[in-house]
């Protein structure tokens, strides 16, 4: 019976030394004259089209925000076509549930049905606008009034939406629009237009990358060649279990105010010493294998299948969704929709838990920032990142996201200033693998290396996750962490005219670019809004790796990264390149891959050890 078994196994080892060793799904070679690399852009030039970028995502996100509600104002019409207290239920849970609408008008057979109350203002712009627009739907035609401000600072707009089916009809209804003045400030950050996180925040220093050599954030350009640490933090791995008497000894030398751990590494903090003092305390007081400072790491937004097209019937997808068709999405679906058994871990600033486009697709998550509470969003970027992922499809609500099926878990690592360390960035890695996540989506970075963190991402890469990251969005060529370590698939960004985006980061460790540029997605406050960044192109890719492993789960984590890089659309010159990696993403070519994936050299002893392994068990 053993040497059955030898030569079953000799045989299939040899069967690998004839397998080629380039990816079977290899990019086709391109027979016309490549098209010429994007050129490095000036300080000058990047900040003009981060500017232009962030111009195009506020627009976006009002002509999002309209539609949305004038969708929701037809609901109202179509209940009244049913009963009126019907109608009169479903403006009351319209007013509920989205606390930017604060006055509603259903107007039905001359009457008038009003609930909230229309914000006050300075002369009244609030009444003559809604009186306008109770006129034009009279008439039967639709209303927008130009945006004013209240007496409380905030911005509104009045939107009036008519019933095409019986004339005189319609709804009115106020709208706040503060999420233009929230997208304005998180993408201002998230595009690194101001420097952020500001010198003298959350105590930490600005250094050179990968050192302790100050350096001072003046700009948002400067942030490219800056990192950020605590200033009074260290972290410290040790070549040896420390007694009670060393943590004695430790706190009485640091003046010791706190301490975190994972495993053999710490993170002190001490009341007085500055990183420098403390690392060199440690280096030569306890050998350890490692020391260095506690850096902080902030968002990073910035052949088909058988079967026709998959359109879905969300009321903003035809319209503002041109991401997921550009990604061949749709013909995708055909293949795979997910499996909610193949976990999505986000680690960001949280997901809002009751917004009606994620319903039924959130696990309870963590909230590494504050242990005593849920991992709910205070900044909008994880929310946003949840619905690229997984926003409920086919469900006439907003948008559509990538996976049907597959559940996120929300990790919240990064506090309400969208920045966080690399301790809580660590554990929430550490986390996620120990609750099921098969994918890890990051979107979010900084330009040091820490082998604290280091070590948590062996830890996932080990145990089998596909792990995702951002690159950044300096424009830099400067490499980004967590993207740039090897066990990391990292990701820059493409418009929809599948060029580099202005403010993609790119360098020799990009994998593969994904969509990045004025991206709908889900938003706090159950809104929607556009978003411009790599934030936004890594949780395409990380969709995709679910759905990969939803339709092939036999399949190892090292494999699910070389599909999708086997499987990318070449762009820029020919092969791998410094700007797109192996390509943007192709969802239908990675999935059918994916469906008939027989391996690599590379990869094959890995599919021979599980085979044997499925076949003793």
């Amino acid at each position: 019976m053993r040497k059955s078994w030898i030569a079953a196994f000799t045989l299939i080892a040899l069967a690998a030394l004839l397998i080629p060793a380039t990816p079977f799904y290899a990019p086709a070679k391109k027979n016309e004259e490549p098209p010429p690399q994007p050129a490095p852009l000036s300080a000058h030039h990047e900040q003009k089209h981060k500017l232009a970028a962030l111009q195009n995502d506020m627009n976006a996100t009002a002509l999002l925000v309209a539609t949305e509600t004038k969708k929701d104002f037809r609901n109202i019409l179509n209940a009244g076509g049913e009963s009126q207290a019907k109608a009169l239920q479903t403006m009351e849970t319209l007013l509920n549930e989205h606390s930017h609408i604060g006055y509603l008008d259903w107007i039905s057979k001359g009457q008038s049905h009003q609930r909230g109350q229309l914000p006050p203002t300075k002369t009244n712009e609030s009444g003559s606008y809604t009186r306008e627009a109770v006129s034009h739907v009279a008439k039967g035609s639709p209303y927008e009034s130009p945006p004013f401000e209240g007496t409380d600072g905030s911005r509104y707009i009045v939107l009036g939406e008519p019933d095409e089916q019986h004339h005189g009809n319609g709804v009115v209804g106020v709208v706040k629009q503060d999420i233009l003045k929230q997208v304005e400030m998180h993408q201002k950050r998230n595009l690194r237009l101001i420097p952020y996180p500001s010198e003298g925040n959350y105590r930490i220093e600005s250094v050179k990358p990968n050192s302790t050599v100050d350096t001072t954030v003046r700009t948002g350009e400067d942030n490219g060649n800056a990192s950020h640490y605590h200033i009074r933090d260290v972290v410290v791995h040790f070549n040896r279990d420390l007694s009670e008497a060393d943590m004695k000894r430790i706190r009485k030398d640091i003046h010791f105010e706190s301490m975190q751990q994972i495993g053999d590494t710490f993170v002190f903090r001490s009341k007085s010493l500055e990183t420098k003092a403390l690392m060199q305390y440690f280096k030569q007081k306890w050998n350890p294998r490692y020391t260095e400072p506690h850096y902080l790491y902030l968002t990073n937004e910035n052949a088909g299948a058988a079967g026709d097209p998959i359109i879905p019937n969300d009321a903003l997808y035809s319209k503002y969704q041109w991401n997921l068709p550009s990604i061949e999405t749709e013909k995708g679906w055909n293949v795979s929709k997910g499996d909610e058994g193949v976990v999505i871990a986000i680690l960001d600033t949280g997901v809002q838990s009751n917004h009606p486009d994620l319903q039924g697709k959130l696990l309870s998550g963590k909230n590494i920032v504050d242990q005593k509470k849920a991992p709910d969003d205070d900044v909008g970027h994880g929310t946003h990142v949840a619905g690229i992922i997984g926003a409920s499809v086919n469900n006439g609500e907003g948008v559509a996201g990538i996976s049907w099926y597959n559940k996120m878990l929300p990790v919240k690592v990064l506090d309400n200033s969208g920045a966080g360390s690399t301790y809580s960035v660590a554990q929430g890695i550490i986390w996620a693998v120990d609750n099921g996540a098969k994918v890890i989506n990051m979107s979010l970075g900084n330009y040091a290396q820490a082998d604290f963190l280091h070590d948590a991402i062996k830890y996932a890469y080990e145990r089998d996750v596909v792990l995702i990251a951002a690159s950044g969005n300096d424009n830099t060529e400067r490499p980004g962490y967590p993207a740039a370590y090897p066990e990391v698939f990292a990701v820059a960004a493409t418009n929809n005219n599948k060029e580099k985006a202005s403010f993609s980061n790119y360098g020799d460790y990009i994998d593969v670019a994904a969509p990045g540029d004025s991206i709908a997605s889900t938003y706090p406050g159950s809104q929607y809004a556009a978003l411009s960044g790599t934030s936004m192109a890594s949780p395409h890719v990380a969709a995709l790796a679910g759905l990969i492993r939803s339709a092939n789960p036999a399949l190892t984590n090292v494999e699910v990264m070389e599909i999708m890089r086997s499987s990318a659309r070449d762009l820029g010159t020919s092969g791998k390149d410094i700007y797109f990696g192996y390509g943007e993403i192709d969802i239908v070519k990675a999935l059918n891959a994916a469906t008939s994936y027989s391996g690599t050299l590379q990869t094959y002893p890995k599919q021979v050890k599980r085979r044997l392994d499925s076949i003793v068990k």
